[in-house]
């Protein structure tokens, strides 16, 4: 099926973040949309507000009659629908086509300039911030991210037709190995996801697979890091902040922003700022300024639309803040990505207290990574840790948030479920509260800002000085 011969698109799954960028997209174009997810959420009310039908119970006969017409209609699946569904069942056994969402993506951007942002972690912010560099040239560009952004409020961006395509290129299922990217960018080769690759080589290999399906002629961009984990078959441009082709020099912190000169052979951009904190989103942004470099864009127009990003929903959002608290929820999900939170996170406050709530997500993951958890975790001054999120998996025998729990050394620890959280939160003075995790965690995160509201004072607004102690 090509994208001339879809007439309407019906997606299973419709709510995940990556599921509703296309769903967005399909939109867009003027193509009947519908769908289903098991979960009503804002981003399902968003697309109902946009004129998108979607139900809340998996049954057939809620499906709208104009998707049963097997020509012309695309069905679309997330991976972590149950083999079982039966809505999905009712469209496998009738005539007609249905793909996984990354496969939809390689239809999407099968004619067009690609970009795709690969990595087990820092794929999302890396992306949207190419995106907000692009969106600033006379094509623009079309994005598809998987997270919200703050500049746009959205997970999708449109640019003209002849504009690129900026995507994320999800490892999870070897789904990138869909995409043929003109520009690809590797941010992080760490081990993850080995329910799907059995282990961390098989992992590596899938990587080198996906690096080398980059068009002939095109670019590898490549975390220093990574680079040295897997043979991407032809030179690529590494960045790292102090070792690569592209690094940070001259790196301070401003009022919570971090400033560096960027660069890259001849090319230098003096005092760009990334107002989202963290030394891993300064890596972040070298790959974005070397992106939009490749592109085409100018030196000091990069530096201008740099200093504007916000950043994505989750990704380091203050989400509370006064004199005697603060809220900072973030999507880690990862031990590599914990540390990286915490190093930032101790960086604008050194002389607070800093209390973690972790939601371990997948039974898989904590089995695999239990003991790389508890060290990071150790690293906070005190631990809450919440039941873990299944998501697609079903439990595994012996695995549990305990299995984190148990090998903690750290003594300020405690295991909380949903019901007993805010019991436990009332008994705590609270410093600075880092909410952490890729499952539901965030449906808490408003009744912990209210928490916090209640106890101490109005918030104000964050963008004034991110840092979190008072000299600095």
């Amino acid at each position: 099926m090509n994208l001339k011969e879809i007439e309407r698109v019906y997606f299973i799954g419709i709510g995940g973040i990556g599921m509703s960028a296309i769903a967005r997209w399909f939109h867009a174009s003027k193509i009947l949309v519908a769908g289903y997810d098991k979960t009503r959420t804002d981003l399902t009310t968003e697309l109902i507000d946009e004129g998108i039908d979607i139900h809340f119970e998996d049954e057939p006969t809620l499906i709208k009659n104009e998707f049963l017409e097997e020509k012309g209609t695309l069905i679309v699946y997330t991976p972590a629908v149950p083999a079982d569904h039966q809505e999905l069942t009712f469209f496998r056994q009738g005539n007609f086509t249905v793909k996984k969402r990354s496969e939809v993506l390689g239809i999407i951007t099968e004619h067009s300039y690609t970009i795709a942002v690969a990595g087990t972690h820092g794929k999302t912010t890396t992306a949207s911030m190419i995106a907000h560099l692009l969106s600033a040239t006379r094509k623009g560009c079309t994005a598809f991210v998987g997270g919200v952004m703050t500049n746009t409020g959205s997970n999708l961006v449109i640019g003209d037709k002849m504009a690129p395509i900026v995507v994320e290129a999800d490892e999870f299922d070897k789904s990138f190995l869909q995409l043929h990217p003109n520009v690809t960018v590797i941010t992080s080769l760490d081990a993850d996801h080995l329910d799907v690759y059995g282990d961390e080589s098989t992992m590596l290999d899938t990587y080198e697979e996906f690096v080398k399906k980059t068009a002939d002629g095109g670019k590898v961009i490549m975390a220093s890091e990574a680079g040295y984990k897997i043979n991407p078959g032809n030179k690529y441009i590494s960045y790292a902040i102090r070792t690569g082709d592209a690094i940070a020099d001259a790196l301070r912190i401003v009022n919570g922003a971090f400033v560096f000169t960027y660069r890259y052979g001849m090319e230098k951009i003096s005092d760009v700022y990334v107002e989202v904190p963290g030394y891993h989103n300064v890596e972040n942004a070298l790959a974005a300024i070397t992106v939009a470099l490749e592109m085409g864009m100018e030196g000091l127009q990069i530096r201008k639309r740099m200093k504007t990003y916000a950043g994505v929903k989750r990704r380091f959002e203050f989400v509370y803040r006064n004199p005697k608290s603060a809220l900072i929820d973030d999507y880690a999900h990862h031990p590599e990505e914990i540390a990286a939170f915490l190093k930032s996170v101790r960086v604008l406050s050194k002389k607070r207290r800093v209390t973690v709530i972790f939601q371990p997500h997948l039974y898989s993951r904590t089995r695999d990574f239990k003991k790389e958890f508890a060290a990071e975790l150790d690293k906070a001054d005190e631990v809450i840790l919440m039941e873990i999120y299944p998501a697609r998996e079903k439990p595994i025998k012996g695995v549990s948030s305990k299995s984190i729990f148990d090998l903690m050394e750290n003594e300020n620890k405690v295991l909380v479920n949903k019901e007993t959280l805010y019991e436990e939160l009332a008994n705590r003075e609270l410093d600075v509260i880092l909410t952490v995790g890729a499952g539901d965690i965030d449906k808490e995160v408003p009744k912990i800002r209210e928490h916090l509201r209640e106890r101490y004072g109005e918030s104000y607004d964050v963008l004034e000085s991110k840092s979190l102690d008072d000299d600095e």
